[in-house]
């Protein structure tokens, strides 16, 4: 999985825009124009790099002549005091980017480095770790990127990509069984369907309708384990709500195929690093 600058210049101006507005009325009567500096990132802590990149796109966008010594890439391994990355240009386009591609690097870095944790606790079984939409708003494509770097995998990206029957969706249908039947009367053949469910009597009404997969949602560790004897391999099986660093291989040990796990996403610590003036 790779970022294209096209598709990254609008989050990375959007950034800018909300941080400069109209001057930086530190940097811009303070530094002279033609002056030039170098910077460096370095990490302040163990973890997954991810996200330098974009963080450098910020600064070129900035300045077109910035050039940049990539010493980290993503997906390396860091240890506190790395050396990331060094940046040289003008002063002024390195103070005002700073902020902007920090907070991009320490954001995407820390949703590899806790993705790439759950992914080492849970080895060994044949559960793997996916995130979900539980995205910050105008960042999806920037965070599912730090999920695959950090070894998970994405869930849908959008609505678009696959049908989810929620329990909204089956309380507003009136049953699992009438909304897979509506659903594939109507979506196209390469769309799969899965369902939530939220008790063992659901799981057999979704196995039985013919879903794809089967998520149990908020079960706990041996309900789950019957859902997996019930469903006998006919559908995936995703396990989701709940999931917590303390539970995380105890639910995969249950035997299901996938575990979704918004805090990827939603309530990541950023990983620290620093930019400091050579």
């Amino acid at each position: 999985m790779s970022l294209s600058n096209f598709s990254i210049d609008e989050i990375i101006i959007r950034a800018l825009k909300e941080d400069i507005n109209y001057v930086d009325v530190t940097t811009d009567y303070l530094i002279p124009e033609e002056q030039e500096s170098t910077a460096a990132f370095f990490s302040k802590a163990n973890g997954i790099l991810c996200g330098i990149d974009v963080a450098l796109r910020t600064f070129k966008l900035l300045d077109g002549d910035m050039s940049f010594e990539i010493l980290k890439h993503d997906g390396d391994i860091l240890e506190k005091s790395d050396v990331i990355a060094r940046i040289h240009g003008k002063t002024r386009a390195l103070l005002k980017g700073e902020r902007t591609a920090l907070n991009i690097l320490q954001h995407m870095s820390g949703i590899a480095t806790a993705t790439n944790a759950a992914v080492r606790e849970i080895a060994g079984t044949k559960a793997s770790i996916a995130d979900t939409r539980k995205t910050l708003p105008g960042l999806r494509m920037l965070e599912k990127y730090a999920v695959a770097v950090g070894g998970g995998r994405n869930h849908r990206f959008n609505l678009s990509d696959a049908a989810m029957i929620k329990d909204n969706h089956i309380d507003a249908t009136g049953s699992i069984t009438k909304a897979v039947e509506t659903l594939r009367s109507k979506i196209g053949h390469t769309i799969k369907i899965e369902v939530e469910t939220r008790n063992l009597d659901e799981v057999k009404e979704a196995l039985a309708s013919g879903a794809d997969i089967i998520m149990l949602d908020n079960m706990d560790n041996d309900t789950m384990k019957k859902a997996v004897e019930i469903i006998g391999g006919k559908a995936l099986v995703e396990a989701s709500g709940g999931i917590t660093a303390g539970n995380l291989k105890s639910v995969a040990e249950t035997g299901v195929d996938i575990i979704s796990v918004g805090a990827l996403t939603h309530s990541v610590k950023a990983f620290d690093i620093s930019m400091k003036i050579i």
